[in-house]
């Protein structure tokens, strides 16, 4: 573990007069918090005793009956005996590794893949190996010929880590056809699929994708979460997975904390059972799809020639490509004492790579103010084009380092 050389930018970045275009936090403001906090009180008096006390380390079986209807949307048939109650999506995904990940064994991530992913992966010593994107997100012929290359090595692969809804951080999709070609693929060849779904309810038009556990109950294991459809301070998620896998998680979550929080976990049954929280889904989805459209109107006003961006379809971010010889890592300062903030593309790849890329969180500024973060953050950009035609291109600062931004802002 080594700590991050732009934590203390990040510090920075957190103060008011910032516009931060860097962390993936719900607007949580949206909530009817009237209404959330009755809620909290009514199951403190008449359940306090319980949600207080220790809990199964599987997790409450009514709200494990509620995961299996939250779901539903996405095709997907769970029973509850098969759901594990997780600390966020964040400690399902770490409990799957612990399992599944010896050191040196190689994990399948897209390329660029979602850094607290790539930090889980790390910790476990796993060689991650990245598979390209393009607009439909992971390639599947790019998918084949890396296992194919890796088994001709004798390598053992763990498992493929995938976010096929609204990735973080490109902001890309599979369509239903990308996804029954990634799944071949991986039944094909014996691979398993880790589905990392945070924002499969948040799609900005229509029906939710269809999962691709929906497709493949014994080959995918299904992580969502509540944090971005609920609360992220309550730090509830939760794993979908095989019988005999489930078992495993069990123990696994045993030995790391006992049992999840009570009190959350009834927090988020007792709002599920009392709340309209199809209508709240349905709320932050309107909200996302204004801020995502003000990134859009603003990036396309103001960036320089040469720069590219994802058009996403849902979820919280949008990946943008500087023109060749940019480093994202390099410029961040600059953009700060610009008072705009982002995430450098470099930290989303486990080898260092993506420096003229970095993303930008739309989900919790009002439009307003994405829209004078962006106009800031492409001030910077045109003062970097100018210093280059004087003094030529800034010296890069090189590789990433493991733990590239705080983990808390990259959800």
């Amino acid at each position: 573990m080594t700590a991050s050389e732009i934590r203390a930018l990040f510090s920075v970045a957190s103060r008011p007069e910032v516009v931060s275009l860097a962390g993936g936090s719900p607007y949580v403001s949206a909530l009817p918090m009237d209404a959330v906090a009755e809620t909290l009180a009514d199951l403190v008096a008449r359940r306090g005793a319980v949600a207080l006390q220790y809990a199964t380390a599987q997790g409450d079986e009514l709200l494990r009956e509620q995961v299996c209807e939250v779901m539903a949307p996405e095709g997907i048939d769970g029973h509850p005996d098969d759901v594990v109650m997780t600390t966020g999506s964040q400690q399902a995904l770490d409990l799957v590794t612990r399992i599944f990940v010896d050191p040196g064994d190689v994990v399948l991530a897209e390329a660029p893949s979602y850094v607290g992913a790539l930090q889980v992966f790390r910790s476990y010593q796993a060689d991650v190996v990245h598979v390209p994107m393009d607009d439909k997100g992971l390639e599947p012929v790019a998918l084949e010929e890396a296992i194919q290359h890796l088994r001709a090595q004798g390598r053992q692969l763990a498992f493929l880590y995938t976010i096929p809804s609204f990735h973080n951080p490109a902001g890309t999709s599979q369509p239903e056809s990308r996804r029954e070609e990634v799944l071949e693929v991986c039944r094909r060849h014996d691979v398993l699929v880790i589905e990392d779904d945070p924002y499969g309810l948040l799609g900005f038009d229509g029906d939710p994708y269809r999962a691709l556990r929906a497709d493949d109950p014994e080959g995918v294991i299904y992580l969502g979460s509540f944090s971005k459809t609920f609360a992220p301070g309550l730090r509830v998620g939760w794993a979908l997975a095989p019988h005999a896998v489930r078992e495993k998680l069990v123990l696994a979550s045993e030995a790391t904390q006992l049992c999840p929080s009570s009190f959350s976990q009834l927090a988020v049954s007792s709002y599920l059972s009392t709340q309209d929280w199809r209508g709240q889904v349905d709320v932050y989805r309107d909200l996302y799809r204004q801020r995502r459209d003000a990134t859009l109107e603003a990036l396309t006003a103001t960036m320089p020639e040469g720069t590219t961006w994802t058009h996403p379809l849902g979820g919280f971010y949008v990946w943008v490509t500087l023109p060749e010889g940019f480093d994202t890592r390099v410029m961040l300062p600059r953009a700060v004492t610009a008072r705009v903030a982002f995430v450098p593309g470099s930290a989303f790849f486990a080898d260092g790579s993506g420096a003229r890329s970095m993303r930008l969180s739309y989900c919790l500024p009002e439009p307003a103010r994405i829209r004078e973060g962006v106009r800031r953050l492409a001030g910077v950009i045109e003062e970097e084009l100018s210093m280059r035609e004087l003094f030529g291109p800034a010296p890069s600062h090189g590789a990433a380092h493991d733990g590239d931004a705080p983990a808390p802002d990259l959800a």
